[in-house]
C-alpha cells in the first residue's frame, strides 16, 4: 500500500471516528408532521426502532443523534417511512436521513403529508411540545 493511500486510509478513520464521537445517540426522535388536506401539524415521539403512525403513514425511527452544545445546533435521524392502506400492499416512501438544519435537503415526497426532524432527545427529559401548532 503506498503511503498516500495509507495516509489517506487512517485519516478517513480518524474522522470516521471524531464524527461518531462527536454526536450523541438519543433514544427519541421528535418530528413534526403536516397534513396539507387540514393544515394540521403535528409533534411525533419517535422511540428509536420504535413506529408510530400519522394518517396513512406508518413512521420509523432507526437512529437519531444530536450534536454537542459546543457544536452547531443539528439533529439527524434515520426514518423508515411507509405509507398503508386498506387493501393494497404497503409502499416504502422513504427510508434515509433527515436533518433538522437542512429539512430539504432529504425529504418526504408525498401528496398530502410532509414529515421533518425537529430534535432528538432522551426519554426522561422528553418535554412534549404542544400537539397542535396550527393557532386554533
Amino acid at each position: 500500500m503506498s503511503v498516500t493511500r495509507r495516509a489517506l486510509s487512517l485519516l478517513a478513520v480518524a474522522v470516521g471516528l471524531a464524527a461518531s464521537s462527536a454526536r450523541a445517540e438519543e433514544p427519541t426522535a421528535v418530528l413534526q408532521a403536516l397534513d396539507k388536506v387540514t393544515a394540521r401539524i403535528s409533534v411525533l415521539q419517535v422511540p428509536v426502532d420504535g413506529t408510530v403512525s400519522f394518517g396513512t403513514l406508518s413512521i420509523t425511527a432507526r437512529a437519531c443523534h444530536k450534536a454537542p452544545p459546543e457544536e452547531p445546533p443539528e439533529n439527524a435521524a434515520f426514518l423508515e417511512i411507509v405509507e398503508v392502506r386498506r387493501d393494497e400492499p404497503s409502499r416504502v416512501l422513504f427510508s434515509g436521513w433527515m436533518f433538522s438544519s437542512s429539512p430539504g435537503l432529504s425529504t418526504l415526497e408525498h401528496p398530502v403529508y410532509d414529515v421533518w426532524v425537529v430534535d432528538c432527545v432522551s426519554a426522561q427529559g422528553a418535554a412534549a411540545p404542544p400537539a397542535d401548532s396550527s393557532g386554533e
